[in-house]
């Protein structure tokens, strides 16, 4: 069974950085299209960036752009999310999601097989 398990979450200020990271149990990480995902309180989950399981081809959402950078390490299992230029806004739940399957990068949250719990970004103003 494929487990998810993300760290890096905290409390900054506004214009703050962060790197988020998503270590995959499996070794099935290598050939898995990955993505992130957010939620904030009252708000439906919202996709932030995904990345093909080469690492060649990544997408985001237009709120991240030029902001956030995803990548990933398959030696690692690790998948990762830096972030710049932090907004109240991204305030949110962050979490990574692995496709069994295909190539990617997907944004849409349906087509993913595992999920982690999640680890909270707060950014105050």
């Amino acid at each position: 069974q494929v487990r998810l398990e993300e760290s890096g979450g905290g409390l900054v200020r506004a214009g703050d950085s962060l790197r988020l990271s998503c270590v995959h149990s499996a070794g099935t990480f290598r050939h898995s299209p990955m993505g992130w995902f957010r939620q904030s309180p009252g708000k439906e989950s919202e996709f932030v960036g995904a990345i093909s399981w080469t690492g060649f081809d990544t997408d985001y959402a237009d709120s991240v752009k030029g902001r956030f950078t995803i990548s990933r390490d398959n030696d690692k299992r690790t998948l990762y999310l830096q972030m710049h230029d932090l907004k109240p806004e991204d305030t949110a739940v962050y979490r990574c999601a692995a496709r069994d399957r295909g190539n990617g990068p997907y944004a849409n949250a349906d087509l993913y097989d595992h999920w982690g719990r999640g680890t909270q970004v707060t950014v105050s103003s």
